[in-house]
């Protein structure tokens, strides 16, 4: 990446730190400030999973997700705070996913992470206003991506594990994210499936906690069984699975929908104000 982007002109550095580690998440925002300047945009994306029933997660396990997942994120918001807050501008810019809204069975540690890391971000939203800041705080909630996560994330169900269908190709998703780093409304939901999670959370989360009972086990294991040599990244680096597909560049969509919220719930609030 850091030579694909210096090979189109660009200026790039790459530090590589554990995000579970706050004090090698702020040394590297130093370190970004020394070599390339004021920090504008900080997008925490760093992930890890376990595809597993909550009884067969070890809590050595539940406790590494969340340090990486939600932890890691607000690590690197802290870090990027210290160095926006005295200029009083930036944008910070949080990945996070149509499971902070619903969660879904197998990955309740990575579901719970992604809960927690819109309460902190809606928490420190609310200091920025009262504080009358300038820096910007918004979220970005993914559906499914075709990315290697499926092929490194640790798993217990003697399976594969892979997306709940419909998948998104990376490029597509990354533009998405760019449109909300130049315009950073409060929230973007990402795709009709991620819009349709949502809201049928809002309105039906019965229904939806029969459905995914019968629908997200199947719906995330493939046919092909795990090996028993099966590498994962939740404890250390899998070198030889850095890439930007993953396994299902086939099925992946490569186009999607972006929604900001504040026009999205209008829009219900139109409709249901018309139906009443």
């Amino acid at each position: 990446m850091k030579a694909e982007i210096e090979g189109k002109g660009g200026e790039a550095l790459a530090i590589a730190a554990d995000v579970s580690d706050a004090a090698k998440v702020v040394a590297a925002a130093d370190e970004i400030e020394l070599t390339l300047g004021p920090i504008e945009l900080w997008i925490n994306n760093a992930m890890a999973t376990v595809f597993s029933p909550v009884e067969e997660i070890s809590p050595k396990e539940f406790r590494r997700v969340t340090e990486v997942t939600y932890r890691g994120s607000v690590h690197g918001t802290m870090a990027a705070l210290r160095h926006m807050k005295p200029r009083n501008r930036g944008t910070i810019l949080q990945i996070g996913s149509a499971l902070a809204y619903r969660g879904i069975p197998l990955q309740a540690a990575y579901c719970g992470a992604k809960h927690a890391l819109r309460g902190f971000s809606e928490s420190l939203r609310t200091e920025l206003i009262h504080d009358h800041s300038d820096i910007r705080v918004t979220i970005v909630e993914l559906p499914a991506v075709d990315t290697p996560q499926f092929d490194w994330a640790r798993t217990h169900t003697g399976r594969e594990p892979r997306p709940m269908a419909p998948v998104f190709q990376p490029e597509i998703v990354a533009e998405n994210v760019i449109r909300a780093a130049r315009d950073p409304a409060r929230e973007y939901w990402l795709g009709f499936s991620t819009l349709f999670s949502i809201i049928g959370n809002m309105f039906a989360p019965g229904l939806l906690d029969r459905y995914l009972a019968s629908a997200a086990y199947k719906g995330q294991v493939r046919r092909t069984k795990a090996s028993s040599a099966r590498d994962d990244n939740l404890f250390h680096p899998v070198k030889g699975l850095h890439k930007m597909h993953g396994s299902f560049t086939t099925e992946a969509r490569g186009r999607l929908a972006g929604f900001s919220t504040a026009r999205t719930r209008l829009g219900i609030f139109t409709a249901a104000t018309v139906c009443s």
